[in-house]
């Protein structure tokens, strides 16, 4: 450590410093200051970008009329735009809509659109547990068996037995549906759900 009997010595040993390393010193701080000021930048104007999505999605769901397919056309633009969590909201809501008008298929294509646009194991849970229901719908147990195969997480467990349930017995699998019910109803993590599971058991069983 450099020791200076003077405050003449510590500025000449600033005065060095600085003709030795100024222009390092200038630069990095001119990259300092551009990355902060690059960062806020970013995470601004993904804000914006996240209220225009939002405000967007608000804007085509509050036209849809029931019944006027017409309506329906700019949330389907929106989500086939927006592969992002607004855009699956968007696909979810298109299929309700072809499904209240017995349109299954259309219904199954737009929740696979769904599953491609999403990450969250949640979110992804959801649309798979709609398309394996519609799936059942369209008397495709194998293909709503193999969706269900997909949900991750035990939270999702009852309503997974439920559906595989439903699936067999439409297979005319009466046994496989009753185990799949059983199982289902021993978890117990939702008392209603349990209750109606008891309820498919008891009917199938008579």
């Amino acid at each position: 450590m450099e020791i200076y009997e003077n405050e003449n010595d510590q500025m000449e040993a600033v005065k060095r410093f600085f003709a030795e390393n100024g222009k390092a010193l200038i630069v990095g701080v001119v990259l300092g200051v551009g990355a902060l000021i690059g960062w806020r930048f970013w995470n601004d104007h993904q804000a914006d970008a996240a209220r225009e999505t939002s405000l967007a999605y608000d804007n085509a769901i509050a036209a849809v009329k029931p019944g006027d397919a017409q309506t329906l056309a700019p949330v389907e633009k929106f989500a086939a735009d927006n592969k992002n969590i607004y855009g699956v909201f968007a696909s979810l809501e298109l299929a309700q809509q072809h499904v209240d008008k017995n349109e299954l298929d259309k219904a199954a294509q737009l929740l696979s659109q769904a599953q491609a646009a999403t990450k969250d194991e949640n979110m992804k849970a959801i649309v798979s547990l709609r398309l394996a229901r519609v799936q059942v719908q369209q008397k495709q147990a194998d293909n709503a068996l193999a969706t269900l195969d997909t949900i991750k997480g035990e939270g999702w467990s009852m309503i997974v037995a439920d559906l595989r349930g439903e699936a067999l017995l439409s297979k005319g699998d009466k046994q496989g549906a009753l185990d799949a019910w059983r199982k289902g109803a021993a978890l117990n993590t939702s008392p209603a759900l349990s209750e109606m599971l008891q309820m498919k058991i008891n009917n199938l069983s008579v």
